[in-house]
């Protein structure tokens, strides 16, 4: 019988360093995804260095999932480069490209008006805000520097479709639970 509580004793100890551990690995892939989003933040100079692509109003160039990486800096912004903004009263970002830039005479203060590739009209017939012509640095999000095609699409089938978000996170929550080390 004392064995059988020795026994019992080690299995519960085992099952307990064992979770433990298991919950110290999954705070760690946590920890180092954020610093790793925080560090792309800092060398971007955006506070959003990554962005999915969400409607086909940039195609040709860019299509519905693909994955942009933007860069924010202080250089002028110039007619025809692609940039991410954020209007007041729209939480989604938008990408399109700039068609005309207003430099302020002694200022540094640029009006910029946008436009997506695929679209017929300019942005600030129903993109910007109610009585917005034109969009300020502020605005601006960042510059495209770059993409990766399709890969988006994972971001967009989650947010349309969030069973199936749920499903892969109980599923991966179910792995890290049952793997053994």
């Amino acid at each position: 019988m004392e064995n059988f509580e020795i026994t019992m004793k080690s299995i519960r100890s085992d099952s307990v360093r064992r979770i433990t551990a298991q919950a110290i690995s999954m705070g760690m892939i946590i920890a180092s995804a954020l610093m790793m989003w925080k560090l792309w933040m800092c060398l971007s100079g955006s506070d959003s260095p990554v962005v999915v692509v969400l409607t086909g109003s940039m195609e040709p160039g860019f299509k519905r999932g693909d994955i942009l990486f933007l860069q924010m800096n202080d250089s002028p912004i110039h007619s025809g480069e692609i940039v991410v903004f954020r209007v007041e009263g729209k939480e989604i970002p938008i990408v399109h490209r700039v068609t005309t830039v207003h430099e302020r005479r002694n200022t540094d203060e640029i009006n910029i008006l946008t436009k997506g590739d695929n679209n017929l009209i300019d942005d600030s017939h129903g993109i910007y805000a109610d009585g917005q012509l034109w969009l300020e640095r502020s605005h601006i999000m960042g510059r495209v520097i770059g993409y990766f095609p399709y890969v988006g699409w994972a971001t967009i089938i989650m947010t349309e479709k969030p069973v199936i978000k749920y499903l892969l996170i109980g599923a991966l929550s179910l792995l890290v639970i049952t793997s053994k080390e």
